[in-house]
């Protein structure tokens, strides 16, 4: 609007201008038509608003129109600043100088000035006004971000009685709704852990006294595996409800980590190969079980070793020999799914991988190629 203004103002100037000049070329022509008559001078002053003046102030003079005649000069010059005309008139040895009287103080380019002023100053006002009544959002979206960052305590304080007041409200009712739920189901997921674990520890010291070698075995594996599927369930429960750690460590550090997770009888079975090292900012806990759980599927299902992990730019891939999965990736990625072949395990492990890398928006690629199975997480 300010320079629609300017440039309807420049306009208007042009256009008050040719029609000044127009005006007062008549009269100009009048005047030296009649230079001898001194009354009809005289009343053409008064009839268009002259006055002669003797001293002329040139500070801030421009000229708008000059012309060379027979007998002499005329030009019509303008006071920029006062908008105010000035006729002057050479005519052989004598010059005239006419000084046209100020016209009404709000002319019509000055009413249009202002009424764009007003435009510009009533939008300002609606701007902050608008400021005013959206500002609380920035505060509405700074508390969201906090509670999904794992703040269940954050509660908007915003007290109104327009739509953002009752988007406050609705907040904070679902937010401590959600915290007593998601408190509850800690607690329960606590308590489940600590029932499930006390009689599976208490059948793991009664199975010692059992001397029937084979049913002390079978035993054993059954409590190893009771003990793993309750360890995963939890595992896989607490990344609903935990709040991420993130640090910042390298992808070795994160590879390090997760084979220290491993129970490796043969430390010959992984090849490492680090082309390009870089920094990861994550939770290092949960991201090395992810990776851990990659790396022991590809050496559970491997049919020749070494497996690879190689690092590049802002990727780790894991690739093993083997046979190219029978369903579609996004099949196994679901708990409890898994190859009927290979039932060694739950099939929790790639669904804990994913709502890991999830968590921390990185993603999991699958690929076959030249008989290799490649895991590839890309960050």
């Amino acid at each position: 609007m300010t320079i629609i203004g300017l440039w309807i103002d420049n306009i208007n100037l042009k256009r008050v201008d040719n029609f000044a000049k127009e005006k007062y070329l008549k009269v100009v022509d009048d005047i030296l038509k009649n230079i001898e008559n001194k009354n009809y001078i005289n009343s053409l002053m008064i009839k268009n608003d002259l006055e002669q003046v003797t001293v002329l102030n040139k500070n801030g003079l421009e000229t708008i129109y000059t012309q060379d005649s027979t007998f002499g000069n005329i030009s019509i010059l303008k006071y920029k600043s006062l908008n105010s005309y000035i006729l002057k008139i050479k005519y052989l040895d004598e010059e005239y100088i006419f000084k046209a009287l100020e016209q009404e103080s709000l002319s019509d380019k000055t009413i249009l000035n202002i009424l764009v002023f007003l435009d510009i100053f009533a939008l300002l006002l609606m701007f902050l006004f608008i400021i005013k009544i959206l500002s609380p959002l920035k505060t509405i979206t700074k508390e969201i971000k906090a509670f999904s960052n794992g703040n269940l305590s954050t509660r908007i304080d915003i007290k109104s009685n327009d739509e953002i007041g009752t988007l406050a409200n609705s907040f904070n009712l679902m937010a401590s709704s959600l915290e007593e739920s998601i408190k509850t189901r800690e607690e329960l997921l606590r308590d489940i852990g600590h029932e499930l674990r006390t009689p599976i520890t208490k059948g793991k010291f009664a199975i010692e006294n059992i001397d029937d070698f084979s049913q002390k075995e079978l035993l054993k594996k059954i409590f190893y595996d009771l003990e793993r599927l309750t360890n995963e369930l939890i595992e896989l429960e607490k990344l609903n409800i935990s709040k991420l750690n993130l640090t910042i460590f390298s992808a070795e550090t994160l590879i390090l980590d997760s084979l220290g997770k491993l129970y490796l009888e043969d430390e010959r079975k992984i090849d490492i190969k680090i082309s390009e090292d870089f920094k990861i900012e994550a939770d290092l806990y949960y991201l090395s079980i992810a990776l851990k759980n990659l790396i022991d599927n590809a050496l559970k299902y491997s049919t020749y070793f070494p497996i690879i992990i190689e690092v590049s730019k802002n990727e780790i891939s894991i690739s093993n020999r083997g046979d190219k999965l029978v369903k579609d990736f996004e099949h196994y990625l679901k708990p409890f799914t898994q190859e009927l072949a290979q039932r060694d395990g739950f099939g929790l492990g790639l669904s804990i991988v994913k709502k890991v890398l999830d968590r921390h928006n990185f993603r999991l690629l699958y690929s076959f190629e030249k008989g290799f199975n490649t895991f590839k997480i890309l960050f």
